[in-house]
């Protein structure tokens, strides 16, 4: 019995020992691929996989050009943040801005695609991220580019009742939509 024992004992270690030689090829093959970026995602889920870490990567993949012109960088991008929604549970970072970003800015590139499913990113990103405004605001800037005015002074209402912070981002908001403002906030408000 030792020595059977001995055997398998051996076996596993061999095999252990193969497995991991296998899995750093496969993964210095991975970071070595710079069209994808699947390196980088790699090491980001395997590391850290914070919140931060995430929204840099995916910010830096934006600056590669403009989503609402290159529909194949938008796909990417689509991806990668689908990605990274996957890879983070609300549950733990429903209290981080980074989340938040990540969860905004993805329903705005999906906006770009299919308005329905961007729709419910942004209640997605309000039921997990409620604290803060920039979240609503967002949400209502969506609604009222597809012209549901109504809807958009609905949420900016309802972030204003659930304490979303800051609360001038919010006033702003709505006093913008009440001057028929196409945009809620301008860039230096934002």
């Amino acid at each position: 019995i030792t020595s059977i024992m001995n055997r398998v004992r051996n076996l596993k270690n061999k095999y252990r020992n193969e497995e991991n030689i296998t899995d750093e090829f496969n993964y210095t093959k991975i970071s070595a691929d710079t069209t994808d970026n699947s390196g980088t995602v790699n090491q980001i889920m395997m590391t850290t996989n914070s919140p931060e870490d995430w929204l840099c990567f995916l910010l830096k993949l934006e600056k590669k050009g403009v989503p609402q012109m290159d529909i194949s960088l938008l796909n990417r991008l689509i991806g990668r943040y689908s990605q990274a929604v996957a890879a983070l549970p609300a549950e733990k970072y429903s209290q981080d801005e980074s989340y938040a970003r990540i969860l905004v800015r993805f329903a705005e590139l999906k906006a770009l695609q299919d308005p329905e499913e961007a729709r419910d990113q942004f209640h997605l990103a309000r039921l997990n991220c409620k604290k803060f405004a920039f979240v609503h605001v967002a949400f209502a800037q969506f609604e009222l580019s597809q012209e549901n005015e109504k809807k958009c002074k609905q949420i900016l209402q309802k972030a204003v009742e659930c304490s979303a912070v800051p609360l001038e981002l919010l006033e702003t908001a709505l006093q913008n939509l009440h001057l028929k403002k196409k945009q809620l906030l301008s860039d230096e408000e934002k």
